[in-house]
Protein backbone atom coordinates (compact mmCIF):
# COMPACT_ATOMS: atom_id res chain seq x y z
CA UNK A 1 0.00 0.00 0.00
CA UNK A 2 1.56 3.30 -1.04
CA UNK A 3 1.74 6.07 1.68
CA UNK A 4 0.64 9.24 0.68
CA UNK A 5 2.25 12.73 2.22
CA UNK A 6 1.26 16.01 3.00
CA UNK A 7 4.24 18.62 3.14
CA UNK A 8 3.97 21.73 4.72
CA UNK A 9 6.56 24.12 4.30
CA UNK A 10 7.58 28.31 5.18
CA UNK A 11 5.80 28.69 8.40
CA UNK A 12 7.11 29.18 11.90
CA UNK A 13 6.49 25.74 13.97
CA UNK A 14 6.36 25.62 17.91
CA UNK A 15 6.61 21.85 18.61
CA UNK A 16 5.75 22.18 22.05
CA UNK A 17 8.39 19.45 22.42
CA UNK A 18 10.78 18.51 25.50
CA UNK A 19 13.15 21.05 25.06
CA UNK A 20 10.23 23.77 23.18
CA UNK A 21 11.69 23.44 20.47
CA UNK A 22 10.60 26.06 17.33
CA UNK A 23 11.91 27.26 13.91
CA UNK A 24 10.96 30.64 12.77
CA UNK A 25 10.86 29.04 9.39
CA UNK A 26 10.21 25.57 8.97
CA UNK A 27 7.94 22.25 7.86
CA UNK A 28 6.48 19.16 8.42
CA UNK A 29 6.26 15.58 6.41
CA UNK A 30 2.78 13.91 7.01
CA UNK A 31 2.78 10.08 5.63
CA UNK A 32 -0.73 8.76 6.23
CA UNK A 33 -1.70 9.61 9.72
CA UNK A 34 1.68 10.53 11.72
CA UNK A 35 4.25 13.07 11.47
CA UNK A 36 6.73 11.80 9.45
CA UNK A 37 9.77 14.56 9.87
CA UNK A 38 9.42 18.14 10.90
CA UNK A 39 12.35 20.50 10.96
CA UNK A 40 14.31 24.40 10.12
CA UNK A 41 13.73 25.68 6.39
CA UNK A 42 11.90 23.90 3.54
CA UNK A 43 11.07 19.91 3.87
CA UNK A 44 14.03 17.90 2.52
CA UNK A 45 14.36 16.87 -1.41
CA UNK A 46 13.20 13.78 -2.39
CA UNK A 47 9.52 13.59 -0.46
CA UNK A 48 7.76 10.77 -2.60
CA UNK A 49 4.23 10.53 -3.04
CA UNK A 50 3.78 14.01 -2.22
CA UNK A 51 -0.78 14.35 -2.95
CA UNK A 52 -0.65 17.77 -1.10
CA UNK A 53 2.21 20.79 -0.86
CA UNK A 54 1.37 23.83 1.38
CA UNK A 55 2.82 26.78 1.05
CA UNK A 56 1.98 28.23 4.86
CA UNK A 57 3.65 31.37 4.49
CA UNK A 58 2.75 33.89 6.93
CA UNK A 59 1.75 31.00 9.13
CA UNK A 60 2.20 29.64 12.76
CA UNK A 61 2.26 25.70 13.09
CA UNK A 62 1.35 24.26 16.29
CA UNK A 63 0.15 20.60 18.12
CA UNK A 64 -4.18 20.75 18.27
CA UNK A 65 -5.23 21.88 21.21
CA UNK A 66 -6.30 19.66 23.39
CA UNK A 67 -9.70 20.15 25.20
CA UNK A 68 -9.45 18.34 29.28
CA UNK A 69 -13.15 19.48 30.48
CA UNK A 70 -16.10 20.05 28.78
CA UNK A 71 -20.02 19.81 29.42
CA UNK A 72 -21.26 19.91 25.29
CA UNK A 73 -24.95 19.81 26.91
CA UNK A 74 -24.83 23.19 28.24
CA UNK A 75 -24.93 24.52 25.17
CA UNK A 76 -28.27 24.68 24.40
CA UNK A 77 -28.24 27.01 28.08
CA UNK A 78 -26.02 29.58 27.23
CA UNK A 79 -26.50 32.88 29.14
CA UNK A 80 -28.42 31.85 31.58
CA UNK A 81 -27.63 32.56 35.43
CA UNK A 82 -25.17 35.06 34.95
CA UNK A 83 -24.90 36.35 38.54
CA UNK A 84 -24.54 33.25 40.24
CA UNK A 85 -21.91 30.88 42.46
CA UNK A 86 -21.84 27.54 41.08
CA UNK A 87 -24.08 26.01 43.74
CA UNK A 88 -27.15 28.52 43.21
CA UNK A 89 -25.89 28.04 39.12
CA UNK A 90 -26.42 24.67 39.59
CA UNK A 91 -30.07 24.81 41.60
CA UNK A 92 -31.16 27.05 38.71
CA UNK A 93 -30.18 25.37 35.81
CA UNK A 94 -30.79 21.44 36.97
CA UNK A 95 -34.30 21.81 36.39
CA UNK A 96 -34.07 22.74 32.96
CA UNK A 97 -31.32 19.81 32.23
CA UNK A 98 -33.47 17.43 33.84
CA UNK A 99 -35.25 17.96 30.78
CA UNK A 100 -32.80 17.23 28.23
CA UNK A 101 -33.35 13.76 25.42
CA UNK A 102 -31.40 12.19 22.86
CA UNK A 103 -31.58 14.90 20.25
CA UNK A 104 -31.26 17.68 22.33
CA UNK A 105 -27.93 16.20 23.48
CA UNK A 106 -27.06 15.48 19.96
CA UNK A 107 -27.84 19.07 18.77
CA UNK A 108 -25.73 20.24 21.69
CA UNK A 109 -22.32 18.27 21.25
CA UNK A 110 -22.80 19.41 17.52
CA UNK A 111 -22.78 22.75 18.43
CA UNK A 112 -20.25 22.18 21.10
CA UNK A 113 -17.65 20.61 18.82
CA UNK A 114 -18.17 22.70 16.09
CA UNK A 115 -17.03 26.08 17.97
CA UNK A 116 -14.58 23.57 19.56
CA UNK A 117 -12.89 22.19 16.31
CA UNK A 118 -13.24 25.80 14.16
CA UNK A 119 -11.25 27.29 16.35
CA UNK A 120 -7.95 25.03 16.93
CA UNK A 121 -9.51 21.70 18.74
CA UNK A 122 -8.44 18.23 17.63
CA UNK A 123 -8.76 16.24 20.83
CA UNK A 124 -11.92 16.80 22.81
CA UNK A 125 -13.51 15.55 25.51
CA UNK A 126 -17.39 15.70 27.16
CA UNK A 127 -18.25 14.92 30.63
CA UNK A 128 -21.82 14.01 30.49
CA UNK A 129 -23.47 13.10 33.75
CA UNK A 130 -27.24 14.07 33.52
CA UNK A 131 -29.34 10.69 32.13
CA UNK A 132 -33.12 11.82 33.24
CA UNK A 133 -35.13 9.10 33.04
CA UNK A 134 -36.62 7.92 29.32
CA UNK A 135 -33.86 10.41 27.54
CA UNK A 136 -32.57 7.77 25.01
CA UNK A 137 -29.17 6.88 24.40
CA UNK A 138 -27.47 10.25 24.72
CA UNK A 139 -23.45 8.64 25.20
CA UNK A 140 -24.04 7.18 21.39
CA UNK A 141 -25.57 10.59 20.47
CA UNK A 142 -22.47 12.38 21.71
CA UNK A 143 -20.29 9.75 20.70
CA UNK A 144 -21.85 10.04 17.24
CA UNK A 145 -21.49 13.85 16.92
CA UNK A 146 -17.92 13.87 17.47
CA UNK A 147 -17.02 11.09 14.84
CA UNK A 148 -19.29 12.96 12.33
CA UNK A 149 -16.87 16.48 13.16
CA UNK A 150 -14.06 14.48 12.86
CA UNK A 151 -12.25 15.05 16.18
CA UNK A 152 -10.30 12.86 18.26
CA UNK A 153 -13.10 12.68 21.14
CA UNK A 154 -13.25 11.16 25.11
CA UNK A 155 -16.20 10.53 26.38
CA UNK A 156 -16.43 10.89 30.19
CA UNK A 157 -19.56 9.01 30.96
CA UNK A 158 -20.60 10.94 34.26
CA UNK A 159 -23.61 10.01 36.92
CA UNK A 160 -25.23 11.23 39.44
CA UNK A 161 -27.25 8.80 41.85
CA UNK A 162 -27.60 11.86 45.21
CA UNK A 163 -30.87 13.56 44.89
CA UNK A 164 -32.58 16.47 46.70
CA UNK A 165 -34.06 13.88 49.14
CA UNK A 166 -30.33 12.52 49.63
CA UNK A 167 -28.82 15.93 50.38
CA UNK A 168 -27.51 16.70 46.67
CA UNK A 169 -28.24 19.48 44.47
CA UNK A 170 -30.06 17.91 41.46
CA UNK A 171 -33.60 17.01 41.07
CA UNK A 172 -34.17 13.25 41.51
CA UNK A 173 -35.51 12.24 38.59
CA UNK A 174 -32.81 13.36 36.75
CA UNK A 175 -30.34 10.56 38.61
CA UNK A 176 -29.46 7.03 38.20
CA UNK A 177 -29.55 4.64 40.90
CA UNK A 178 -25.79 3.40 41.71
CA UNK A 179 -26.27 0.01 40.38
CA UNK A 180 -27.96 1.64 36.98
CA UNK A 181 -25.16 4.37 37.00
CA UNK A 182 -22.30 1.91 36.97
CA UNK A 183 -24.19 -0.27 34.50
CA UNK A 184 -24.74 1.98 32.40
CA UNK A 185 -21.04 3.23 32.27
CA UNK A 186 -19.61 -0.15 31.87
CA UNK A 187 -21.84 -1.10 28.92
CA UNK A 188 -20.58 2.15 27.63
CA UNK A 189 -17.19 1.29 27.66
CA UNK A 190 -17.70 -1.97 26.03
CA UNK A 191 -19.19 -0.33 23.24
CA UNK A 192 -17.05 2.33 22.35
CA UNK A 193 -13.76 2.40 23.95
CA UNK A 194 -10.95 1.73 21.72
CA UNK A 195 -7.72 1.70 23.71
CA UNK A 196 -5.12 1.44 20.49
CA UNK A 197 -2.70 4.33 19.72
CA UNK A 198 -4.74 5.88 17.03
CA UNK A 199 -7.66 5.70 18.83
CA UNK A 200 -10.60 7.92 17.96
CA UNK A 201 -12.72 7.37 20.88
CA UNK A 202 -11.93 6.93 24.36
CA UNK A 203 -14.13 6.38 27.36
CA UNK A 204 -13.51 7.78 30.94
CA UNK A 205 -15.82 7.15 34.18
CA UNK A 206 -16.93 9.81 35.81
CA UNK A 207 -19.28 10.34 38.75
CA UNK A 208 -20.14 14.34 38.88
CA UNK A 209 -18.82 15.63 42.10
CA UNK A 210 -18.57 15.16 46.03
CA UNK A 211 -22.19 16.71 46.46
CA UNK A 212 -23.91 14.64 43.84
CA UNK A 213 -22.98 11.02 44.33
CA UNK A 214 -22.58 8.84 47.15
CA UNK A 215 -19.55 7.50 48.10
CA UNK A 216 -20.40 4.11 47.21
CA UNK A 217 -20.25 5.11 43.23
CA UNK A 218 -17.21 6.98 43.72
CA UNK A 219 -15.97 3.87 44.92
CA UNK A 220 -17.06 1.58 43.33
CA UNK A 221 -16.67 3.58 39.63
CA UNK A 222 -12.94 3.52 40.94
CA UNK A 223 -12.79 -0.25 40.75
CA UNK A 224 -14.72 -0.62 37.66
CA UNK A 225 -12.23 2.02 35.76
CA UNK A 226 -9.48 -0.01 36.87
CA UNK A 227 -10.74 -3.44 36.16
CA UNK A 228 -11.49 -1.95 32.36
CA UNK A 229 -8.22 -0.12 32.15
CA UNK A 230 -9.99 3.16 31.19
CA UNK A 231 -9.29 6.48 33.26
CA UNK A 232 -11.07 8.17 35.89
CA UNK A 233 -12.20 11.93 35.72
CA UNK A 234 -14.99 14.24 37.99
CA UNK A 235 -14.90 17.79 39.74
CA UNK A 236 -12.93 18.98 43.20
CA UNK A 237 -11.87 21.27 45.08
CA UNK A 238 -13.91 23.57 42.85
CA UNK A 239 -15.48 26.19 45.28
CA UNK A 240 -15.35 27.42 48.95
CA UNK A 241 -18.97 25.64 49.26
CA UNK A 242 -17.85 22.06 47.78
CA UNK A 243 -15.06 22.46 50.73
CA UNK A 244 -17.77 23.37 53.17
CA UNK A 245 -19.87 20.34 52.12
CA UNK A 246 -17.16 17.63 52.20
CA UNK A 247 -15.82 19.22 56.08
CA UNK A 248 -19.66 18.86 56.88
CA UNK A 249 -20.47 15.53 55.51
CA UNK A 250 -17.62 13.62 55.57
CA UNK A 251 -15.37 14.87 58.31
CA UNK A 252 -12.68 15.70 55.42
CA UNK A 253 -11.48 18.22 52.67
CA UNK A 254 -12.06 16.82 49.26
CA UNK A 255 -8.54 16.14 48.47
CA UNK A 256 -8.69 13.35 51.56
CA UNK A 257 -11.82 12.61 50.64
CA UNK A 258 -10.99 11.69 47.22
CA UNK A 259 -8.50 9.96 48.30
CA UNK A 260 -10.39 7.33 50.73
CA UNK A 261 -12.41 6.67 47.62
CA UNK A 262 -9.39 5.37 45.34
CA UNK A 263 -9.63 9.14 43.54
CA UNK A 264 -5.77 9.78 43.62
CA UNK A 265 -3.83 8.35 41.06
CA UNK A 266 -2.02 8.46 37.42
CA UNK A 267 -5.44 7.36 35.57
CA UNK A 268 -7.22 10.64 37.44
CA UNK A 269 -7.59 14.00 36.33
CA UNK A 270 -9.93 16.60 37.76
CA UNK A 271 -11.89 19.73 36.59
CA UNK A 272 -11.03 22.75 38.65
CA UNK A 273 -9.28 22.14 41.95
CA UNK A 274 -9.49 25.85 42.74
CA UNK A 275 -8.68 25.87 46.56
CA UNK A 276 -5.91 23.34 47.18
CA UNK A 277 -3.70 23.53 49.73
CA UNK A 278 -0.18 22.82 49.92
CA UNK A 279 -0.81 19.16 50.95
CA UNK A 280 -3.28 18.38 48.57
CA UNK A 281 -0.68 19.94 45.94
CA UNK A 282 1.65 17.34 47.29
CA UNK A 283 -0.33 14.85 47.34
CA UNK A 284 -1.50 15.11 43.42
CA UNK A 285 2.17 15.44 42.86
CA UNK A 286 3.13 12.69 44.82
CA UNK A 287 0.42 10.64 43.26
CA UNK A 288 0.34 11.56 39.55
CA UNK A 289 -2.73 13.34 39.50
CA UNK A 290 -4.10 15.79 36.66
CA UNK A 291 -5.63 19.34 36.75
CA UNK A 292 -7.75 20.47 33.86
CA UNK A 293 -7.90 24.25 34.54
CA UNK A 294 -10.71 26.17 33.28
CA UNK A 295 -9.77 29.61 34.21
CA UNK A 296 -12.76 31.51 32.02
CA UNK A 297 -15.06 29.20 34.06
CA UNK A 298 -13.64 29.64 37.75
CA UNK A 299 -13.92 33.54 37.10
CA UNK A 300 -17.56 33.71 35.35
CA UNK A 301 -18.73 31.56 38.75
CA UNK A 302 -16.48 33.45 40.74
CA UNK A 303 -14.95 30.16 41.85
CA UNK A 304 -11.66 31.86 42.23
CA UNK A 305 -7.83 31.59 41.04
CA UNK A 306 -6.16 27.87 40.91
CA UNK A 307 -2.64 27.19 41.85
CA UNK A 308 -1.41 26.59 38.54
CA UNK A 309 1.97 27.65 38.78
CA UNK A 310 2.60 25.73 42.32
CA UNK A 311 0.84 23.02 40.68
CA UNK A 312 3.54 22.75 37.83
CA UNK A 313 6.34 23.38 39.99
CA UNK A 314 5.29 20.42 41.87
CA UNK A 315 5.28 18.05 38.35
CA UNK A 316 1.34 17.91 38.53
CA UNK A 317 0.05 17.47 35.22
CA UNK A 318 -2.09 20.24 34.10
CA UNK A 319 -4.11 20.85 30.87
CA UNK A 320 -6.62 23.28 29.86
CA UNK A 321 -10.54 23.16 30.03
CA UNK A 322 -13.70 24.88 28.25
CA UNK A 323 -16.21 24.02 30.68
CA UNK A 324 -19.63 23.83 30.42
CA UNK A 325 -20.78 26.46 27.89
CA UNK A 326 -23.53 27.89 30.20
CA UNK A 327 -20.51 29.02 32.34
CA UNK A 328 -18.32 29.79 29.43
CA UNK A 329 -20.52 30.73 26.54
CA UNK A 330 -17.44 31.30 24.19
CA UNK A 331 -17.08 27.54 23.82
CA UNK A 332 -13.77 27.77 22.66
CA UNK A 333 -10.07 26.55 24.17
CA UNK A 334 -8.00 29.17 22.20
CA UNK A 335 -9.43 32.06 24.36
CA UNK A 336 -8.05 29.95 27.39
CA UNK A 337 -4.76 30.34 26.40
CA UNK A 338 -4.91 33.91 27.04
CA UNK A 339 -6.89 34.24 29.89
CA UNK A 340 -4.77 31.19 31.50
CA UNK A 341 -2.15 33.80 31.58
CA UNK A 342 -3.90 36.75 32.21
CA UNK A 343 -5.61 35.31 35.78
CA UNK A 344 -2.77 33.47 37.07
CA UNK A 345 -0.96 36.76 36.46
CA UNK A 346 -3.19 38.06 39.32
CA UNK A 347 -2.14 35.66 42.01
CA UNK A 348 0.49 35.42 43.99
CA UNK A 349 3.31 34.97 41.31
CA UNK A 350 2.12 38.18 38.93
CA UNK A 351 3.75 38.11 36.30
CA UNK A 352 5.95 35.18 36.93
CA UNK A 353 3.03 33.17 36.82
CA UNK A 354 3.01 32.07 33.09
CA UNK A 355 4.57 33.19 30.05
CA UNK A 356 3.09 32.02 26.66
CA UNK A 357 5.07 28.94 26.04
CA UNK A 358 3.81 27.34 29.32
CA UNK A 359 0.57 28.78 28.19
CA UNK A 360 0.64 26.93 25.17
CA UNK A 361 2.00 23.84 26.44
CA UNK A 362 -1.21 23.60 28.88
CA UNK A 363 -3.46 23.28 25.64
CA UNK A 364 -1.30 20.85 23.97
CA UNK A 365 1.14 18.66 25.50
CA UNK A 366 -0.31 19.76 29.00
CA UNK A 367 -3.63 18.43 27.64
CA UNK A 368 -2.29 15.07 26.28
CA UNK A 369 -0.56 14.06 29.48
CA UNK A 370 -3.79 14.45 31.35
CA UNK A 371 -6.18 12.22 29.05
CA UNK A 372 -3.17 9.70 28.75
CA UNK A 373 -1.97 10.53 25.29
CA UNK A 374 1.24 12.26 25.57
CA UNK A 375 2.68 9.37 23.82
CA UNK A 376 0.84 10.14 20.51
CA UNK A 377 -0.64 13.64 20.77
CA UNK A 378 0.25 16.95 22.21
CA UNK A 379 3.95 17.91 20.20
CA UNK A 380 5.20 17.90 16.51
CA UNK A 381 7.43 15.18 16.74
CA UNK A 382 8.09 12.11 14.05
CA UNK A 383 6.31 8.86 14.76
CA UNK A 384 3.24 11.31 16.41
CA UNK A 385 -0.17 11.58 15.31
CA UNK A 386 -0.49 14.06 12.80
CA UNK A 387 -2.71 16.58 14.79
CA UNK A 388 -1.41 19.77 13.66
CA UNK A 389 -3.25 23.47 13.12
CA UNK A 390 -2.04 26.02 11.23
CA UNK A 391 -3.22 29.48 12.74
CA UNK A 392 -2.74 32.75 9.93
CA UNK A 393 -0.71 35.58 11.78
CA UNK A 394 -0.13 38.01 8.73
CA UNK A 395 -3.62 39.72 9.51
CA UNK A 396 -4.54 42.90 10.83
CA UNK A 397 -5.07 41.22 14.16
CA UNK A 398 -1.30 39.60 14.14
CA UNK A 399 0.67 40.92 11.46
CA UNK A 400 2.71 43.39 13.74
CA UNK A 401 3.77 41.08 16.64
CA UNK A 402 7.03 39.67 15.57
CA UNK A 403 6.81 36.36 18.21
CA UNK A 404 4.04 34.09 16.44
CA UNK A 405 3.25 32.42 19.73
CA UNK A 406 2.92 35.63 21.54
CA UNK A 407 0.43 36.59 18.60
CA UNK A 408 -1.41 33.51 19.45
CA UNK A 409 -1.61 33.65 23.11
CA UNK A 410 -2.26 37.22 23.55
CA UNK A 411 -3.84 38.25 20.55
CA UNK A 412 -7.20 38.62 19.23
CA UNK A 413 -8.20 34.99 18.59
CA UNK A 414 -6.42 33.85 15.23
CA UNK A 415 -7.97 32.72 12.21
CA UNK A 416 -7.19 28.41 11.55
CA UNK A 417 -6.71 27.74 8.05
CA UNK A 418 -6.13 24.30 8.40
CA UNK A 419 -6.52 22.11 10.94
CA UNK A 420 -5.21 18.00 10.68
CA UNK A 421 -6.88 15.47 13.12
CA UNK A 422 -4.33 12.64 12.02
CA UNK A 423 -3.77 14.26 8.45
CA UNK A 424 -7.20 14.39 7.55
CA UNK A 425 -8.67 18.17 7.34
CA UNK A 426 -11.51 18.98 9.85
CA UNK A 427 -11.00 22.63 8.93
CA UNK A 428 -10.20 24.48 5.79
CA UNK A 429 -9.88 28.29 5.55
CA UNK A 430 -11.86 28.83 9.00
CA UNK A 431 -14.72 26.23 8.08
CA UNK A 432 -15.37 23.21 8.93
CA UNK A 433 -15.10 19.96 6.59
CA UNK A 434 -16.97 17.69 8.04
CA UNK A 435 -20.45 18.86 8.92
CA UNK A 436 -22.30 22.44 7.93
CA UNK A 437 -22.06 25.18 10.39
CA UNK A 438 -25.36 27.19 9.28
CA UNK A 439 -27.35 23.85 9.97
CA UNK A 440 -26.08 23.07 13.12
CA UNK A 441 -26.51 26.59 14.46
CA UNK A 442 -30.44 25.95 13.36
CA UNK A 443 -30.18 22.85 15.23
CA UNK A 444 -28.95 23.96 18.21
CA UNK A 445 -31.55 27.08 18.00
CA UNK A 446 -34.69 24.83 17.44
CA UNK A 447 -33.33 22.70 20.46
CA UNK A 448 -33.15 25.17 23.26
CA UNK A 449 -36.26 27.09 22.15
CA UNK A 450 -37.54 23.25 22.44
CA UNK A 451 -35.72 22.33 26.31
CA UNK A 452 -36.57 26.22 27.32
CA UNK A 453 -40.42 25.45 26.45
CA UNK A 454 -40.25 22.15 28.05
CA UNK A 455 -38.92 23.66 31.26
CA UNK A 456 -41.05 26.59 31.54
CA UNK A 457 -44.30 24.01 31.95
CA UNK A 458 -42.87 22.82 35.11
Amino acid sequence: MVTTRTVIENCAVATVDAHDTEHPTGHLVIAGNRIESVGPGPAPAGVENVTRRIDATGHLATPGLINTHHHFYQWLTRGLATDHHLFDWLVALYPTWARLDEEMVRAAAHGSLAMMVRGGVTTAMDHHYVHPRGAGDLSGAIIEAARETGVRFTLARGSMDRGVSDGGLPPDFAVETLEGALAATEETIDRHHDPSPDSMTQIAVAPCSPFSVSTQLLTQGAELARRKGVRLHTHGSETTEEERFCRELFGMGPTDYFASTGWLGPDVWMAHCVHMNDTDIAAFARTGTGVAHCPSSNARLAAGIARVPDLLKAGVPVGLGVDGTASNETGELHTELRNALLINRLGAHREAALTTRRALRLATHGGARVLGRAADTGSLEPGKLADVVLWRMDTLAHASIADPVAALVLGAPAPVTLSLVGGVPVVENGRLTRVDEDDVARSTRREARRLAELAARG
